[in-house]
């Protein structure tokens, strides 16, 4: 992928490119959402508001992370942006909500004994760019800039712009996250018929980061249905990275833990800590350099995850069969995409997010 001429500089300085290029791979954190109901958060709750009235808890999440094995922590600040914030009458503390959720990620990371990279998560608005909504590119990227700010001034060393559906939101956090001029990762959660909600295949994905200026230093799939249509995207991903010569491209694979369902009014996912470290064996054979969990997974899957990743040599892509065998079965439009047929078109679903009376907040 294409960098500044100091990159080889800037790679010394950052702990996250550091990492990145030494270590075969890296592995990222668990869930937010999921974790944080567990101790008391209320469906409609912002879980950004808890850096200022619930921080003991906020870090013993990111510390429950990093003793699992993580090499990654996200900031709680996925919902961070004015657009997410004005549903909770907080627009106006942009600068101080994300400041404050990197600062005590930061804290925790740094008293870890290890290099533990923070990144600041930045997620979608919940707005409709224009032609199809109201929110125009300038207002969008200033959004993502003044986020991406915040999230610089309290110590993040990535920033992790994630669960994202349509390029053009995509287009808008990076030009914005450019301000910061720190590294810049980006996923999309691929959750209809193999494709992102605004209907970009894997594929798609693929030729368009190569598009960005700056181009992130990696991407990749997280959220979506489950771990067997997160380890299709993830091998569509790398096939097609292979196909358009960027062999050395860094894929992310952050998948659920399994699917969720509903058990005392409460969402649940049925994904075992077993499931989980055969998804990362998988994800590592599909490509994935950098493999975490997504919406319900627990600091219990991140160690079973890790002592699989410890202890896997990654073989050759998985097979459809073999994803199907081990993880489970796959959505129909999942099971088209990575046999290269055109998937049914199906209605939308909304997305399974963590805050599921306001919007999108990562499980």
């Amino acid at each position: 992928m294409r960098f500044c001429p100091f990159f080889e500089e800037i790679q010394m300085s950052n702990r996250f490119l550091r990492l990145l290029a030494e270590k075969p791979f890296l592995m990222a954190d668990g869930a937010t959402g999921t974790n944080l109901f567990q101790v008391g958060l209320q469906a409609g709750d912002a879980p950004e508001m808890w850096n200022f009235d619930h921080v003991d808890r906020i870090e013993a999440l990111h510390q429950s992370f990093v003793d699992a094995g993580s090499d990654i922590i996200l900031t709680n600040s996925f919902g961070g942006t004015r657009y997410r914030l004005k549903l909770h009458n907080a627009e106006g503390r942009v600068a101080e909500i994300n400041q404050r959720a990197a600062e005590i990620a930061r804290r925790v990371a740094d008293r870890s004994g290890r290099e533990i990279v923070v990144a600041g998560s930045m997620g979608p608005t919940g707005e409709l760019f224009q032609p199809l909504g109201a929110l125009t590119e300038e207002d969008g990227v200033a959004a993502f800039r003044e986020q991406a700010l915040a999230l610089k001034a309290g110590g993040v060393d990535v920033l992790w712009i994630e669960t994202m559906s349509a390029k053009e939101e995509v287009a808008a956090a990076v030009k914005g996250a450019a301000a910061a001029d720190l590294p810049i990762v980006t996923t999309m959660s691929f959750d209809t018929n193999g494709r992102t909600m605004m209907g970009l295949t894997p594929a798609d994905f693929v030729a368009f980061v190569h598009t960005l200026d700056p181009q992130p230093v990696a991407y990749g799939a997280n959220c979506g249905v489950g771990a067997s249509d997160l380890t299709a995207t993830i091998v569509q991903l790398h096939a097609a990275a292979v196909a358009g010569g960027w062999t050395a491209d860094k894929i992310i694979a952050k998948g659920n833990a399994g699917i969720p369902f509903f058990e005392n009014d409460k969402i649940k996912y049925n994904g075992t800590p077993e499931l989980m470290a055969d998804y990362v064996r998988l994800a590592r054979d599909a490509g994935a350099a950098i493999v975490g969990g997504c919406c319900g997974t627990s600091p219990e899957h991140l160690v079973a995850m890790r002592a699989a990743l410890d202890s896997h040599q990654p073989g050759s892509a998985p097979s459809v069969e073999t994803i199907v065998g081990r993880l489970g079965p796959l959505t129909a439009g999942a099971s088209a995409t990575l046999s290269g047929e055109a998937p049914a078109v199906s209605g939308r679903r909304e997305r399974r997010r963590d805050r599921p009376a306001t919007g999108d907040v990562a499980f």
